[in-house]
């Protein structure tokens, strides 16, 4: 008979993220945006703590975020507790890293973590692909944050593909004090449009090929321009003057980076921003997405 361990609690390290190319292809019928993208996780995490409980509660240490029932760790709890029909429940505590607003899916990686860690902490067996079908019912980073590693994202965040890992590179991540409202970037860009249209399938071949200095020729992000993110062009500019092959924002933003080749130039570019942004990053590829580390 096979003896199954009970975890009274786990750990989870949950990568926050970057696009490398963030395309706006299309409008589904839905009423929401076809994107064409290259996601990558990187070496920042957040921390979610999971505790058996009889009940359900979320604590958020040191963070401004509200803990509430529209935070994204507790619809990630309550969709896992519906589809596994276990009456159980659960203490969740997380500490916050990566920056709110900032288009690094912070709030994504949470979510999968919870999924993540209450498959573990439950024995409930739940395969990746039903994970990531929760995931997607919850938010349109989440299946990409359970997966991690280097991806091609398509459809609304739901179709992705696996690439091998992107080349050595060294990431500097700034953050202005200010974040931006994913909603607003997309009606800003159904305004005005965008001139920037990355070229992903490119990227991805760059990726394959293990070629850095093409994969930052491909890079790109459509909504860069409608974001209101008025810190975009300053920032980059501080992270190519200190060596970045390339610069863009992330996401919706509000968070720019720079890719560097090696760490000595992305700490010195990390050093000169924080002079003028103090949030200010210095990340690696991460290979992998939430996972529980005991």
């Amino acid at each position: 008979m096979e003896r199954r361990e009970r975890r009274n609690a786990v750990t989870v390290l949950a990568p926050a993220k970057l696009n490398l190319a963030l395309d706006v292809v299309g409008l589904l019928p839905n009423g929401y945006h076809a994107l064409d993208m290259t996601m990558q996780t990187i070496t920042l995490y957040e921390r979610v703590m999971l505790r058996r409980s009889a009940g359900l509660s979320l604590r958020l240490p040191g963070s401004l975020v509200q803990p509430n029932d529209k935070n994204t760790a507790i619809k990630a709890a309550l969709a896992f507790f519906y589809y596994t029909g276990l009456l159980a429940g659960v203490d969740i505590t997380i500490y916050k890293n990566t920056p709110v607003r900032a288009g690094m899916a912070g709030g994504s990686a949470d979510a999968a973590a919870v999924l993540v860690g209450l498959n573990a902490l439950y024995g409930a067996k739940l395969s990746m692909s039903e994970l990531c079908a929760l995931g997607a019912g919850i938010g349109a980073d989440v299946p990409f944050a359970l997966m991690g590693g280097t991806c091609r994202v398509q459809g609304v965040g739901d179709l992705l593909k696996a690439l091998p890992p992107v080349p050595d590179c060294w990431f500097t991540v700034v953050m202005p004090d200010y974040g931006v409202s994913t909603p607003e970037a997309f009606a800003a860009y159904d305004t005005v449009g965008s001139s920037t249209h990355p070229d992903c399938e490119a990227q991805e071949k760059a990726i394959r090929a293990g070629n850095l200095d093409a994969v930052c020729a491909a890079a790109g992000n459509a909504l860069e321009e409608c974001s209101g993110a008025k810190d975009n062009e300053a920032i980059k500019s501080l992270l190519r003057a200190h060596g970045a092959v390339t610069a863009l924002m992330t996401g919706s933003g509000a968070a720019v980076f720079g890719v560097f080749r090696d760490e000595a130039a992305a700490r010195a570019a990390a050093a000169a921003a924080k002079r003028q942004w103090p949030q200010v990053y210095v990340a690696k590829p991460d290979r992998g997405g939430a996972r529980v580390i005991r």
